[in-house]
């Protein structure tokens, strides 16, 4: 990594986006951020980087590419909230695919070296029958979020054969941990642990036995660092390769509360919710030299440490 480098990252007072963020300037890179703030929050912002607080469809995006000139763009931003996207897919196109676009165009007029693309492991391969599920497996998204995220990878595509962009594509599986904003339905970790701090009861939905592969932030974080260094494309699950349940990620929450009582309560089943989601990550393990380092009982814990002593901030 250059230290030096210029660097853009779209979402970068959010959870993933922020830890990068951080991660970047401690190894003395440049770093601006574009946030709408509508779910990212200005407490999770490095006073160290250069903040810009607009949408990324803004027309004021290529004006900050055409004065800075970054060198690489990690594309956090986005729509996160799956049922959301349900409810109204014409509002998540135009943030995960409209405003992609943008920032996509952008970069190939003012010539980045690299893009790096958050995208999505379970939303994409629905329910697979092969599990842990491979990145050769044919994508078959059943949520308008799923479906954004797979056509803003067919774009990378497009714009790398056309225009030469190079790019990396991370899946990511359900990842979790400090900063995660709990309002956002995006995280079931972070939704336990702020409903037990408001000494209110958690609900899980159904039986409780849908299975999600959970990966710490800090493991997210690394890969992404990995992806810059790399020349080469490609599409890599970023996982642990290992399932667990609902109900085992509630016991888990609940033991870093010795203090509070937590009971398991199941509500109705989600219709058309997932029931397995596992990814494979022989790919990235053998290309990147990436593994996750952080066991799931180590990152709950940290981060119900986290939301305890930062409980304010929720």
């Amino acid at each position: 990594m250059e230290g030096k480098s210029k660097i853009l990252v779209t979402g970068g007072a959010g959870f993933i986006g922020s830890h990068l963020t951080d991660i970047l300037i401690s190894e003395g890179c440049r770093v601006y951020i574009i946030d709408n703030l509508s779910t990212g929050q200005r407490q999770n912002i490095h006073p160290g980087a250069n903040f810009f607080k607009f949408d990324i469809q803004d027309k004021k995006v290529e004006d900050l590419f055409k004065d800075i000139g970054f060198d690489y763009v990690f594309h956090t931003a986005a729509q996160v909230n799956l049922r959301k996207s349900v409810d109204n897919p014409v509002f998540d196109a135009k943030t995960n695919i409209l405003g992609t676009l943008n920032i996509l165009e952008n970069c190939r007029k003012y010539g980045i070296e690299k893009i790096i693309f958050s995208s999505t492991g379970g939303a994409i391969y629905g329910e697979a029958k092969i599990v842990p599920t491979p990145e050769t497996y044919e994508a078959k998204p059943v949520s308008p979020y799923g479906v954004a995220k797979l056509t803003i990878e067919n774009y990378l595509y497009y714009y790398r054969r056309v225009f030469n962009l190079n790019y990396t594509i991370l899946r990511y599986a359900n990842v979790y941990g400090p900063r995660q904003n709990s309002l956002a339905e995006a995280g079931v970790v972070s939704i336990f642990i702020n409903k037990i701090l408001q000494d209110e009861q958690p609900i899980i939905n159904g039986d409780g036995l849908q299975t999600r592969d959970y990966v710490y932030v800090d493991d997210v974080v690394r890969a992404n660092l990995l992806a810059m260094t790399v020349k080469d494309i490609g599409i890599y699950n970023v996982a642990t390769g290992q399932q667990n349940t609902v109900n085992q990620i509630l016991k888990l929450v609940a033991a870093g509360f010795f203090d509070k009582k937590v009971e398991e309560k199941h509500g109705p089943a989600m219709l058309g919710e997932q029931r397995i989601s596992c990814l494979a990550i022989d790919k990235i393990n053998k290309y990147l030299n990436w593994q996750p380092k952080i066991s799931l009982d180590q990152g709950i814990k940290l981060t119900v440490e986290w939301f305890k002593q930062n409980y304010d901030r929720q």
